[in-house]
């Protein structure tokens, strides 16, 4: 009987949102740019207002494309995009080098109007792995592509390619021949040489949620994966219903962590599960999945929005770089524990 009415609430639930919503209807975007041990004596009032600063710009320029009446998948790109294009996160231009040296990137994206869905992994030429998963969603034959393969595809939809050096940086260099020296995989930024999944450092990743005028919802995942990984390892990030999930029925969710434990957890998929088949609300499926992770030895956070622009920004560690935007134009961003603050939107260029 409870299968029997949730199908019933799902079908209802589809019929709407195909229909038309007015002008005036909800919209809202919310980002992460990964969670971890973030320490306030480790870090410095200058570089915590860097990187508020570059959350701003993400929020601004997917706010840009619902406020100009744009859908959800497109501001999700371009928030996405405006952090892969920061050096301050491990995405894109910020990603860690891999044991061989390279900077090997993942990127999903997902339609919750049609669950459409594509991805990239393993690509190190892409300036914009989150265009590239754009574009094999709406290609419509595959989901995932990797490596060559996927840089072949792209070069053909004409995103652009850059040379692998677009993406070095000495820190990220300096932070791989400590892994080395360690013989450790590690996380981002400065963590030292701990085991890995060790609690002392961070989740880099980036990854936004969106909902638009139209009441569709997206979410899309983008990283560089781990210092010092091998062997051709591919986290959550590219994984469908692991990094990323987006339906109409229930909810938008991307997710940053401990990759291999939100695989096992099947997490994006489980937020959404629980919104759906037990009536939670985005926080209480966001805490629950989280806790399940826990329970394995992973942790990190989740984005989550539904269609009625009710949305949270969970996570189990000591913080996550996060920051919403909602119709009003009025944006937040937190970096650790307690309430997100106000911050004006920059002008784009």
């Amino acid at each position: 009987m409870r299968v029997l009415l949730f199908a019933l609430v799902c079908c209802l639930m589809t019929n709407h949102t195909l229909a038309a919503a007015p002008a005036t209807a909800v919209t809202r975007l919310v980002i992460h740019g990964g969670a971890g041990t973030l320490d306030p004596a480790r870090s410095s009032p200058r570089i915590d207002a860097g990187y508020e600063q570059a959350l701003a710009a993400a929020l601004a320029a997917g706010h840009a494309v619902l406020a100009g009446g744009g859908s959800s998948v497109d501001a999700v790109v371009a928030a996405i995009a405006v952090m892969e294009d920061s050096p301050l996160f491990n995405a894109g231009r910020g990603a860690v080098f891999s044991h061989e040296g390279h900077n090997e990137l993942d990127a999903s994206i997902m339609d919750g109007a049609n669950r459409a869905a594509g991805a990239v992994a393993a690509v190190r030429t892409i300036r914009n792995p989150v265009r590239a998963a754009t574009a094999v969603m709406r290609d419509g034959v595959h989901v995932m592509l990797l490596g060559a393969g996927a840089e072949e595809f792209a070069r053909a939809q004409g995103l652009e390619i850059v040379d692998p050096s677009w993406f070095r940086s000495e820190e990220r260099w300096r932070q791989l021949q400590k892994a080395r020296a360690a013989q450790r995989v590690l996380r981002d930024h400065d963590a030292g040489p701990v085991a890995a999944y060790a609690p002392d450092d961070k989740r880099g990743t980036v990854g936004a949620v969106a909902l638009d005028r139209h009441g569709n919802l997206a979410a899309g995942t983008s990283t560089g994966g781990l210092t010092n990984k091998r062997w051709g390892r591919i986290g959550d990030s590219p994984v469908i219903g692991a990094g990323t999930w987006a339906d109409n029925r229930t909810v938008a969710v991307s997710a940053t962590g401990t990759g291999e434990m939100f695989i096992r957890s099947a997490a994006a998929h489980q937020v959404a599960a629980l919104v759906g088949l037990a009536g939670m609300s985005p926080a209480q499926a966001a805490d629950a999945t989280l806790a399940e992770v826990a329970e394995i030895g992973g942790d990190g956070g989740l984005i989550v929005l539904d269609a009625h622009g009710d949305f949270a920004m969970r996570f189990n560690t000591r913080g996550m770089y996060r920051g919403t935007v909602g119709s009003d134009g009025r944006a937040r961003v937190g970096i650790y524990g307690g309430e997100e603050k106000p911050v004006r939107l920059p002008a784009l260029r």
